[in-house]
């Protein structure tokens, strides 16, 4: 935890200091070493929008700031979280993009993921079990592919494509309140799976920060920000996955979205976007061949490497032979679960073995 972190804290408990204003006279001071020394002169005292200790601001008492601030960065000594700054050289690259990037942020796991070619995911808290099952199936076959996926950690959608890329390789999560406070309470089970598998969880909220409705979509424009692209799976028309999407736009990330039922309320957002020129896919191969094949200088080619699940394929494309065959046909030829099966087809669609279109699947090597 260095200097620069800690002065950024100290701006952060300054009355009357947004993070905007951090941002702002870091860079022109220079520091936030040297932007804290000027701050007092800039802001007159308020009151705090956050409530919690830590968050709490304190006058202008320059000497009760430092305190707390080196409370919080014991905090992370003790548990192990990672608190970086905007001038840090870990600092994510794509948020540095952003008129105004977190000028800290506060992560739990593997840090150096933040800075991997990541794609988020998500959707409706109240998915529909095909929607589901679809964030399921595409975060396994792009995190098999090379990509992080990254999301909010809430219920529907993203807790699906969570799951799915725990399956076959790893996620981020984006949180809307404090490391220390698990939001929804349900998910306090995904989330540690998160961490014990290498993912990382993240947030520029304070320690203590509780799930404030002004908060998440300030989370929403992190994951659009790290990300290369963004998918949405499934949304309402005023789902908050359209503010992310919009922030996607407007950071000029590329957009993607499942389309659905014309009579589903869970279609109405996605096919908004739609309207709106984001691209319709309808596999993880269609995201993949959108973003011009990045991956293949970052990370092993998935037509080269080894899959995560070679006999379970194998035994698959040995029930398809060559003739065209839909998932009914699948399921009784290999007693697969279909969420398996699902998963694998992917994969070997991203991989170019096999081509999809209809419900209908089709052998090509």
């Amino acid at each position: 935890m260095d200097r620069e972190s800690k002065a950024a804290l100290v701006m952060a408990f300054l009355d009357g200091c947004s993070p905007a204003d951090s941002v702002r006279l870091c860079r022109s001071a220079g520091s936030f070493v040297e932007a804290a020394a000027q701050a007092e002169d800039y802001f007159s005292s308020g009151y705090a929008s956050q409530p919690g200790k830590y968050f709490r601001k304190h006058h202008n008492n320059r000497a009760e700031r430092e305190d707390r601030a080196e409370q919080v960065l014991d905090w992370c000594r003790h548990n192990q979280v990672n608190c970086l700054n905007l001038l840090d050289p870990d600092y994510p690259p794509l948020l540095l993009e952003l008129s105004v990037p977190p000028p800290l942020l506060f992560i739990r796991g593997d840090a150096q993921l933040l800075s991997m070619p990541q794609i988020a995911i998500v959707g409706s808290r109240n998915a529909s079990p095909g929607g589901l099952g679809n964030a399921r199936a595409f975060a396994a076959a792009l995190a098999a592919s090379g990509f992080v996926i990254t999301s909010g950690l809430a219920l529907g959608i993203d807790g699906a494509a969570h799951d799915g890329a725990l399956q076959t390789g790893k996620t981020i999560a984006v949180l809307g309140t404090g490391l220390d406070v698990t939001y929804p309470r349900r998910h306090g089970d995904l989330y540690r799976r998160i961490i014990d598998q290498g993912g990382a969880v993240v947030s520029e909220f304070l320690p203590e920060t509780p799930p404030l409705a002004g908060n998440f979509p300030r989370r929403n424009r992190i994951i659009s920000g790290l990300s290369l692209g963004i998918l949405v799976v499934e949304a309402a028309l005023k789902s908050g996955s359209l503010i992310t999407a919009r922030y996607g736009l407007e950071q000029g990330r590329e957009v993607f979205a499942i389309p659905g039922s014309i009579h589903s309320a869970f279609s109405k957002g996605t096919h908004q976007l739609l309207k709106q020129g984001a691209t319709l896919v309808e596999s993880a191969a269609d995201i993949a061949e959108q973003l011009g094949g990045l991956l293949a200088s970052i990370v092993p080619d998935v037509k080269t490497g080894q899959p995560p699940s070679t006999e379970a394929r194998q035994v698959l494309l040995e029930a398809m032979g060559f003739d065209p065959v839909d998932m009914d046909m699948l399921v009784q030829r290999t007693a697969m679960p279909v969420n398996t099966l699902t998963q694998e087809l992917l994969l070997l669609e991203l991989e170019g073995a096999i081509a999809a279109g209809q419900g209908i699947y089709q052998r090509l090597r």
